[in-house]
């Protein structure tokens, strides 16, 4: 393995989502230039030197095995992708990324295409101050002088302000900010597959439903009319007694909590399943639980079509689901997603996975992972 470098990287943004840029551009670096150690706070500044929006900027230090050649290239790369694309008269403009190298190592490099330390650093104030956050005494090699006298010295006394916004270095700090996230579906559509993925490689309190002794659910696939209440009622005193106690007890080894179905998943089958004089009874119970459980920060709806779903309930071979009528299974998605409609203050994501395969296909995982992700930067949980 070749010799790894420490480096110092400034970020900026001031177009879009600003704080979600930075954020997206640091998980960039991990996957692509090298482990992140640190973060320094998120400041916010006035463009400086053209007219417009303000800026919030950071600096970064990065372990990376990339020599500077391809790391300015890499750095480039991941501009492209946030839609910038630098030119030779590249000015002062407004942008979604701009990634600058501030210091490799100790290392003084002057070539046409690039120049470390960077040669503006010692002018700019949303560089040095949040580059002494995380490296107050690295030393300039030319100048032999810390980051603290430089800024100290540095003339420029364009306005500054430090946010309380936090970055993190990876996806498991930033979903560690949840206490609860609920995957829901239809029967079939893998919402435990995906909880149980997510809880292993997040480190989450996995919360699973427990149903599959219900003395009611057989009998109910044989003859709903007769069986219907009864299990719905059955169903939501198991529900609400094991999402009481699962959800009250947080494990303080474990980031966040993530369960494989939310409680009121049982007024959206009791709907599809009750008389209506039976589901006006049942929701009045339900009602005077649902005040009193906790609710998820974000609500993820896994879409499966109907086919799938049918497919899936085959493959996973319990006897009583195995003649399920295709249009209850449609019934129960067309609950789902009035019930998200009905609740638009609740934080719902829908992902369509009819044409996903997250077990099989790693990108069909991270698409999803990537959904959580936005929806967590964008709402600024």
């Amino acid at each position: 393995m070749g010799k790894k470098h420490k480096v110092y990287l400034s970020l900026g943004s001031n177009l879009g989502n600003r704080l979600a840029n930075l954020q997206k551009a640091i998980f960039r670096i991990q996957q692509q230039v090298g482990l992140v150690l640190d973060i320094s706070s998120v400041y916010e500044n006035p463009a400086v030197g053209f007219e417009g929006d303000d800026f919030l900027n950071i600096c970064v230090s990065v372990l990376t095995p990339l020599d500077p050649k391809t790391l300015l290239d890499t750095l480039l790369g991941i501009e492209q992708e946030f839609g910038r694309v630098r030119s030779q008269d590249d000015g002062y403009n407004s942008r979604t990324l701009d990634i600058d190298i501030i210091y490799y190592g100790q290392e003084i490099i002057n070539t046409e295409d690039l120049v470390i330390p960077h040669p503006q650093m010692q002018h700019r104030n949303f560089v040095l101050k949040p580059l002494s956050d995380i490296a107050p005494q690295f030393y300039h090699p030319i100048f032999q002088k810390d980051t603290r006298n430089l800024l100290q010295e540095c003339r420029d006394k364009s306005k500054l302000t430090k946010t309380k916004h936090k970055l993190f270095k990876d996806r498991i700090g930033l979903f560690s900010q949840l206490q609860l996230i609920s995957i829901e579906g239809n029967i079939g559509a893998g919402k435990t597959t995906l909880s149980t993925m997510i809880a292993h490689d997040f480190n989450a309190k996995l919360i699973l439903e427990r149903f599959a002794d219900n003395p009611f659910l057989p009998k109910f696939y044989e003859d709903q009319a007769r069986y219907a209440f009864p299990l719905e009622m059955s169903f939501l005193a198991d529900r609400y007694q094991q999402f009481m106690d699962d959800t009250s007890q947080f494990d303080l080894f474990k980031n966040f909590m993530v369960s494989d179905y939310d409680i009121f998943k049982s007024l959206i089958f009791a709907k599809v399943t009750l008389q209506r004089e039976e589901y006006n009874l049942y929701r009045k119970v339900f009602n005077f639980m649902y005040k009193e459980v906790k609710k998820p920060e974000i609500y993820l709806y896994l879409y499966q079509n109907t086919e799938r779903l049918l497919a899936n309930i085959k493959k996973r071979g319990r006897d009583y689901e195995q003649n399920i009528d295709p249009e209850y299974l449609e019934k129960i998605n067309r609950g789902y997603l009035d019930f998200i409609k009905s609740h638009p203050d609740q934080n719902s994501v829908i992902v369509d996975i009819s044409e996903m395969d997250f077990v099989q296909r790693p990108e069909d995982y991270e698409t999803i992972l990537q959904k959580l992700e936005d929806n967590i930067l964008s709402s600024n949980i």
